[in-house]
């Protein structure tokens, strides 16, 4: 006899597996996969157990569900084991409804009773064994409770014969009907292939004919979904069904329960998730950035008249200080000791004001961080993926997408490689496609700058704005993309959701710490080089000439010829103002999305100016135009490093230039309606 073990990851499989086999196994690969493979034989017996992969589904979305459902179908093992969360029953059960559709003979092994019964719940096994026609027994695998009666139901066969399940409504069952009869007789799963094709799965596909075609159309249009979303939503329903007939509580709620009934209700969720969004940037741009900006720009530029301090726009108190500023005492320095103008303005101008400008906007980052780290340890971040799970279907993707988005807030780079989880090739590519669009906290400097400088008061809100806006820049463009280009059915996603738990400091501190680090490395090493050059061709003419801003000015040097060369192309969405000086540090957001703020910053200092928007260069901002040329650096071409990250992700430069193309194009677009329309809104 030959027995499957099959159940979901952590669902206690393979601890099962050494009881029932002690020493008599062997480990190894599946043919062609690094997927670790057990075999071995029931002690004192000559019964043969294969530890099947982990998984959730048999929809093979993974190479471990491929493995299962391969060996499941063509092996043809006497009988499956499935071992079941007893914790978990209604994800675990999700699994269970699939393999009873085999026609195979399935033992249901409740796992981990002991912990069951500590958090104060019971399961009626009788009624579940006749609800589901199969049998259903109780274990502990961790304490080897229930493990000889379940070696003697299998030795004596002492279990149920397979009895077909009708687990959904009469319209899907009639058409489960029609397909079966319709499948050649030499196949032997056939209510298992008939679901299965109406879930439009590959290995099927060969049995959908015209007529099954229209058959399965007109279920989606009845029930206004894909018809793979319509058999996913019926299993949970009979699951929901069977666990408030057989699942018994003992006592109150837990809070992860509690908390999760309004967190994720339908109504409130999307709200919620608003409302702490608004608190975090609330928190790191309005307040911190209301009260750290200014001093740490004196730090590093000097102030003779005091520093405002203020909070949500309003001035709480004004500090006196005649400081010079780390820029201006070695400018000074150099003067004094006999060096050139040049140099000294290479130091204060090209690396300090560079350099300064992105470590103003670091306190708000290290709240941003540690907001976002709260919310991942505490267990919130993995509700979100399921929260926008059904929008993203709308668009070709699953909640498994919001994973790279989720990472991606952090830094892009990461972001696009995590997409690589996802396995359907084309969902893969517009995920790696749509990541960029997220506000990575390298345009954290960009939201800032524009929303304090121009927004005052409402500046967080701005920052929230954004965020929300990427929201459905990426919905959008995703369903651009997928109607137009990378047309893409919707994935099933399954996951587990962690209980609620108490943050980890030490892990909040680590992550924060190798965050704002890694942000000041990018700031004194890429962004001090991009500053440097900024200044060199902002400083000289193309004869070499000195930009003095007396007799030489900044509007004759060399970044001035390049950036008039390409002014044309943000001409619409900067209110027909021909710039520069915005146009070059929007190409420098290229190399890194941070060098934005730092070559306005140089511009603005070479220009004579200590405040960007004082300057002559972009002194034709105003909160239309700023908020346009904020919303195209934000959704356009990431910078080099996401771009080789979409290369490697992508496998060609053909599909990564597309990519680029299209963000930059959509950035484009919506910048210039912005910017061209926003006046008429006023």
């Amino acid at each position: 006899m030959k027995i499957a073990l099959v159940g979901n990851q952590n669902s206690g499989k393979t601890l099962l597996f050494n009881h029932l086999t002690g020493l008599n196994q062997k480990v190894g690969n599946w043919a062609g996969v690094t997927v670790e493979r057990k075999e071995g034989t029931i002690k004192k017996t000559d019964i043969s157990v294969i530890d099947l992969p982990g998984v959730y589904s048999l929809s093979p979305y993974t190479a471990e569900e491929e493995i299962s459902r391969n060996f499941i179908v063509t092996e043809d093992p006497d009988v499956l084991v499935n071992i079941i969360d007893s914790t978990s029953i209604e994800r675990s059960l999700y699994l269970t409804t699939q393999l009873l559709e085999l026609g195979k003979k399935v033992i249901v092994v409740l796992n981990m009773e002991d912990i069951l019964k500590k958090r104060g719940y019971t399961i009626n096994i009788p009624e579940l064994s006749e609800l589901l026609q199969t049998t259903v027994i109780s274990i502990s695998a961790l304490k080897k409770t229930g493990i000889t009666h379940l070696i003697d139901i299998i030795k004596h066969q002492k279990f149920h014969e397979y009895v077909e399940k009708e687990i959904y409504s009469k319209d899907i069952e009639s058409l489960i009907d029609f397909i079966s009869i319709r499948l050649p007789n030499e196949l032997k799963e056939k209510r298992f292939a008939a679901v299965k094709i109406i879930e439009r799965d590959e290995r099927y596909g060969q049995y959908l004919t015209s007529e099954i075609e229209e058959k399965i159309k007109e279920i989606e249009t009845k029930y206004d979904d894909y018809s793979e979303a319509v058999i996913a939503n019926q299993r949970y329903e009979f699951i929901e069904e069977l666990r408030d007939k057989c699942v018994i509580k003992t006592y109150k709620k837990s809070i992860t329960e509690k908390i999760d009934k309004v967190i994720l209700n339908k109504w409130a969720a999307i709200p919620i998730f608003i409302a702490i969004m608004a608190t975090i940037y609330f928190l790191s741009v309005g307040v911190v950035g209301g009260l750290t900006v200014n001093l740490v720009d004196t730090f590093f530029n000097g102030t003779d008249a005091g520093i405002d301090v203020t909070m949500l726009g309003i001035t709480i108190g004004n500090i006196p200080s005649t400081f010079e500023g780390i820029g201006p005492m070695l400018a000074n320095a150099i003067l004094d000791a006999g060096g050139s103008p040049w140099a000294a303005s290479l130091v204060a101008d090209g690396v300090i004001a560079g350099f300064g400008a992105l470590c103003n906007f670091i306190p708000q980052l290290i709240i941003l961080f540690t907001c976002l780290s709260l919310l991942e340890t505490v267990g919130y971040m993995s509700r979100i993926t399921f929260l926008f799970d059904r929008f993203f279907k709308k668009i070709g993707m699953s909640g498994k997408s919001l994973v790279p988005f989720i990472v991606g807030a952090g830094c892009s780079v990461p972001g696009v490689m995590a997409a690589r989880t996802v396995e359907n090739k084309e969902e893969h590519k517009l995920t790696v496609t749509l990541t960029p669009f997220m506000p990575c906290s390298a345009k954290l400097p960009i939201i800032s700058l524009i929303a304090g400088s121009f927004f005052g008061a409402y500046g967080w809100l701005i920052s929230l704005s954004m965020y929300i806006m990427a929201i459905f820049v990426i919905i959008l463009s995703g369903f651009i993309l997928n109607k137009f280009f990378i047309k893409n059915k919707s994935t099933s996603y399954i996951n587990e959701l962690p209980e609620y738990h108490a943050p980890s400091g030490s892990y909040i501190i680590k992550d924060v710490a190798e965050k704002a680090w890694s942000f000041m490395k990018r700031a004194g090493t890429i962004i001090i080089l991009c500053s440097v050059v900024v200044w060199f061709f902002s400083s000289f003419t193309w004869t070499f000439q000195f930009v003095d801003n007396e007799i030489v000015y900044i509007e004759d040097s060399m970044l001035a010829g390049i950036g008039n060369g390409i002014a044309w192309f943000f001409y619409p969405m900067l209110g027909f103002n021909y710039s520069w000086g915005a146009s070059v540090s929007a190409i420098q957001g290229l190399v890194a999305k941070e060098a934005v703020v730092s070559s306005m910053v140089t511009i603005a200092h070479v220009g004579g100016e200590d405040a960007i928007f004082a300057s002559s260069v972009f002194a034709f901002f105003n909160p239309i135009t700023a908020f346009a040329f904020m919303t195209f650096n934000l959704f356009s071409a990431p910078c080099f490093g996401a771009i080789a990250a979409m290369k490697k992700e992508f496998g060609n430069a053909k599909d990564m230039w597309k990519a680029i193309l299209f963000q930059t194009g959509f950035a484009w677009v919506i910048a210039t309606i912005i910017g061209m329309f926003g006046p008429l809104m006023g």
